[in-house]
């Protein structure tokens, strides 16, 4: 899919439906099988990832293409879907939160 990991650094990375995701600072690479498992992520957007933590990280298994831009699958809730939630318990809505993304997605401090 890619031919050098460095080409990654610094690509925005859009969902398939278009919306802005964030851009790449960093990539996670199993070194013991030597893939890629996921793109760290700063300036995120955070209408799409709820998170205080300066950046996220991406599985790469939900990464369409890699080219100009980074193309990921759109497992991203729509905001209007999360303010249903809104006056929820606090606990309540952490559970909410982590269901943003039906992939795993890790914060970052």
């Amino acid at each position: 899919m890619i031919s050098e990991i460095s080409s990654l650094f610094g690509l925005n990375v859009y969902t398939d439906e278009g919306r802005y995701v964030g851009r790449v600072e960093d990539v996670v690479i199993d070194i013991e099988t030597r893939q890629i498992r996921g793109l760290a992520l700063h300036d995120y957007n955070k209408s799409l990832i709820e998170s205080r933590a300066i950046g996220v990280i991406l599985p790469y298994r939900i990464v369409k293409s890699v080219g100009d831009i980074v193309i990921v699958k759109d497992v991203f809730r729509r905001r209007k879907e999360r303010e249903k939630y809104v006056d929820m318990e606090e606990e309540e809505s952490e559970e909410v939160v982590e269901e943003v993304v039906e992939e795993e997605v890790v914060e970052v401090d």
